[in-house]
């Protein structure tokens, strides 16, 4: 079968018809084949075994037909050689959690080729079987300094935010290690076979847009400016306010989210990205006129933006119902 591009076409600014279309956490447990596989393995053992993160990396694409694959595997695996004790309980759980400056200057600098290996095994491998992109990944230093200096999800991210500006050497040393460990990361993925890479910044809306320029802006444009070789596309929930300072971004696309619309984006975004999204992932509850409606409303968006690559808001969630995701794809491949 020949090679899907689109994608790459896509974030190259060509004009291709159609969007393509892939969706964030494509790979995972709506899917009886991937419950399938969970049910023999851990969580991270499944992240850690490279046939078996292909396997599942693959599922979507032999399922659905999607425009691109992304790499199966957690946003918080690399921040285990950098000296956390990082479990699933099924929530990521961090037992000796990141507060000082003692423990931050603990901290490693991920060497990825050696401390994620398995990684790069499983990407060389996805490549091979691939007839798609490959999308590589990474977590943003700031959502990974959350789950090191919290411990575990929270509702206030209180302990961020008071390690924030009361202990400012401590974070701002945990953030300079994660930008590096982050751009080597990733750098690491592109040189094993990802054309292109996304960074998510899951929790970067906590904070006020005075706060996000000061505090997780420089390190997001520290990863983005040193990944050669590849599209980036850097995606932020809950970031609109911050796009002010986000356009000042050299990346290829951005990720946007369902509580804007892409024409709104276009237009404080000043026109400069190709923009990605942005479904709200509750809508693949609904029935399929319901879903076919709001997928056109984006759609016809997305013809009036620099480009459009069709995805949701955020990830898929757990029990959407498998038929509605062929019911969005098939929508969207037949949207000339």
């Amino acid at each position: 079968m020949a090679f899907n591009d689109l994608l790459i076409r896509t974030l190259e600014g060509q004009n291709s018809g159609r969007p393509p279309i892939w969706l964030m956490r494509q790979a995972g447990r709506y899917m009886a084949e991937y419950r399938e596989i969970r049910s023999r393995v851990s969580f991270l053992e499944l992240c850690k075994t490279p046939e078996l993160a292909c396997e599942v990396t693959l599922q979507p694409i032999e399922a659905f037909g999607l425009d691109s694959a992304i790499l199966f595997s957690d946003i918080l695996v690399p921040i285990e050689p950098m000296g956390v004790n990082l479990d699933f309980k099924p929530a990521p759980y961090i037992a000796d959690p990141v507060r000082t400056l003692a423990d931050a200057e603990r901290m490693k600098v991920v060497n990825p080729a050696e401390d994620l290996k398995f990684i790069m095994d499983a990407i060389k491998l996805m490549v091979s079987k691939l007839n798609v992109p490959l999308i590589g990944f990474s977590g943003a230093p700031f959502t990974l300094a959350c789950y090191m200096i919290e411990g575990e999800g929270s509702k206030n991210f209180l302990e961020v935010k008071k390690m924030m500006h009361n202990e400012e050497k401590a974070f701002r040393m945990l953030m300079e290690k994660l930008a590096e460990s982050t751009a080597a990361y990733l750098q690491e993925q592109v040189k094993n076979g990802c054309p292109v890479v996304q960074m998510f910044d899951t929790w970067a809306g906590i904070v006020s847009p005075y706060e996000y320029e000061e505090f997780i802006y420089p390190y997001v444009k520290q990863v983005v400016d040193s990944v050669e070789g590849a599209h980036f596309i850097y995606f932020a929930k809950d970031s609109s306010s911050f796009y002010p300072v986000i356009k000042q971004l050299n990346c290829s696309a951005l990720g946007v989210d369902w509580k804007i619309t892409l024409e709104q984006a276009d237009k404080a975004l000043d026109s400069k990205f190709t923009l990605q999204g942005n479904m709200d992932p509750a809508l693949l509850f609904a029935d399929k006129a319901t879903i076919t409606k709001y997928a056109e409303k984006i759609l016809a968006e997305g013809k009036n933006i620099k480009g459009h690559v069709f995805n949701l808001g955020h990830g898929i969630m757990p029990k959407t119902p498998v038929e509605n995701v062929k019911h969005l794809v098939d929508l969207v491949k037949s949207s000339d």
